[in-house]
């Protein structure tokens, strides 16, 4: 039987709350789709109706609808009256929002506490209540590649769609792994006391992990290199081949670097034609499903340990390795 829409509770609206409602969606940020999302619900529209229109989940609309609702009948509570005015909320989250102090590139509870004279625990409360991080930062990078939607198109084709009778290989090379080793011994844990260790190092050297990761079952095929010219990575390449059955045809992802496209490497691929390259575009490192696998690398074997030497920390990779392969799992 097919499941019926449940009834959506209605929003009703004052013009006073209309209207501030509708000068505080021209804000940006949190503050403006949550008001987007109150208006379109009084306009009698679908929690679906307005996730579409607003590009976001029907659950968040469902979401702000109740809770909005849930603070027009919440009852009368015990204790001192709000001394706190929407209005002054309202300025502590545009000012927030579009503005930065004079001194300082972000606000801080204190900063922004001495400009609107509240306190900074009923700062941090306004800023909790619209999940506003003032001191966060996040990153970002876009792709300059013209052919960015076909690029991306056919990788993830070959994630999704796996071809027959042929292997997809995500392939990397991790470089400038360093062989790092503490000024003095590494102080255990503690009851009361975290691991401890000096702020100084010294480097044995740097060592570079060719990878490749299949794609459906997350098995690892590595090689250890000092250096990561198109001469090693033609090797890794001729290690590629020979551990791959020869029956089956080898789809390889791989980003742009300069030794892919290398006079060497090209005349390699030329004599072996099983083999296909799929790059991805420019600044997209994040389609390729190897860099999670050092990223696991780095978290759990890399970035708290300490080698006396590089021969130590080469043979800590392929361990580590080793032990993936044991009980690998892919990449969703």
């Amino acid at each position: 039987m097919a499941r019926t829409d449940r009834a959506v509770a209605v929003v009703v609206l004052t013009d006073e709350e209309r209207e501030t409602l509708a000068r505080w969606a021209r804000s940006s940020q949190a503050l403006a789709q949550w008001c987007r999302i109150v208006l379109g619900c009084a306009d009698g529209k679908s929690d679906q109706e307005v996730a579409t229109e607003l590009g976001i989940g029907p659950q968040t609309v469902g979401k702000w609808r109740r809770r909005f609702l849930d603070r027009l009948v919440d009852e009368p509570r015990l204790g001192a009256p709000r001394r706190i005015t929407d209005e002054r909320v309202e300025q502590v989250v545009v000012a927030t929002l579009e503005r930065t102090p004079s001194d300082a590139t972000h606000w801080s509870r204190a900063s922004i506490a001495a400009e609107s004279g509240l306190s900074r625990s009923t700062v941090g409360r306004i800023w909790k209540a619209f999940n506003l991080k003032p001191h966060q930062v996040d990153t970002f990078k876009l792709s300059n590649d013209p052919q960015f939607v076909d690029k991306v198109r056919d990788v993830i084709g070959l994630y999704l769609d796996l071809p027959e009778k042929a292997l997809v290989l995500c392939v990397d090379e991790k470089s400038q792994i360093q062989a790092v080793d503490r000024s003095a011994p590494v102080l255990p844990m503690m009851p009361g006391l975290p691991e401890c260790r000096t702020h100084d190092y010294v480097r044995h050297g740097v060592t570079t992990l060719f990878a490749a990761l299949d794609v459906p079952t997350g098995e690892v095929i590595g090689s250890v290199h000092r250096r990561h010219l198109a001469v090693e990575f033609k090797k890794f390449l001729t290690r590629i081949d020979k551990e791959v059955s020869a029956d089956v045809d080898v789809h390889l992802v791989c980003d742009n670097y300069g030794t892919r496209k290398h006079l060497t490497v090209r005349k390699w691929l030329e004599a072996h034609p099983r083999f296909h390259m799929h790059f991805t575009p420019t600044y997209s490192s994040w389609l390729n499903q190897v860099e999670h696998g050092f990223g696991l690398l780095t978290d759990r074997r890399l970035r708290r340990a300490a080698h006396r030497s590089l021969r130590a920390l080469e043979n800590d990779i392929r361990d580590w390795i080793k032990t993936w392969n044991e009980d690998s799992k892919p990449f969703a």
